[in-house]
């Protein structure tokens, strides 16, 4: 059986580099939309939503995936797995709690699995790397975490909503925009908000069709 799944996230890099992950997967998964900051505007049987640099699964975006009349299921992509925020996404109605660090077979496993109405829940695997899609700033040598809080600071948020939003310290966050900075070499705030700009991390609020991303 083949599912429809749209990605959900505002950043065209990151949906198109999931799209990506999952090309090998056409008999299983039909990715139908890439949705950048507006609701889902076709039938679907998952909705995945990417939390990069977009606020952690209980938060309202999601709650508004869960209560889209388009989406039949909801599924977070996630690398936050402190046991109290699983529990606040799924009690919102979310039927998957999926870790970036699975491979994409599982992943696709996984969408099957929560599309027949199972809830899945991937096992914490810590500090384990991402494994598959993409994010601005990867070919420059950035992390994805590093990219994500850089994408933050183009986005205009201070280090304080960094945290809240990410869900880390004030001290990871300084240490990933260190990291940062050396590896984009620049030295202050206003120039990396320009590298991020210059570099598309500036959230594209523009729907992005799935079959053209396909050609």
């Amino acid at each position: 059986m083949v599912i429809r799944v749209a990605l959900v996230n505002d950043d065209e890099v990151v949906v198109r580099g999931l799209d990506a992950m999952m090309r090998n997967y056409s008999h299983r998964v039909e990715v139908v939309e890439l949705v950048a900051g507006k609701p889902v505007a076709q039938p679907v049987d998952v909705a995945l939503y990417d939390t990069f640099g977009m606020g952690q699964g209980n938060g309202p975006a999601v709650q508004r995936l869960v209560e889209s009349p388009q989406v039949r299921t909801v599924a977070v992509y996630t690398w936050n797995f402190q046991p109290w925020l699983t529990r606040d996404t799924l009690s919102t109605g979310v039927r998957g709690y999926l870790s970036k660090s699975l491979p994409a077979s599982r992943l696709v496993d996984a969408l099957h699995a929560i599309s027949t109405g199972q809830v899945v829940v991937s096992p914490s695997r810590g500090r384990s790397s991402l494994v598959g899609g993409d994010w601005p700033g990867r070919e420059e040598g950035l992390t994805a975490r590093e990219a994500e809080v850089l994408s933050l600071i183009t986005m205009g948020l201070s280090n304080q909503e960094i945290a809240e939003r990410t869900l880390l310290s004030l001290n990871s966050i300084k240490s990933y925009i260190r990291s940062a900075y050396r590896k984009i070499d620049v030295d202050s705030r206003s120039k990396a908000v320009l590298w991020g700009v210059e570099h598309g991390m500036r959230a594209d609020r523009v729907r992005i069709n799935g079959s053209p991303a396909r050609h």
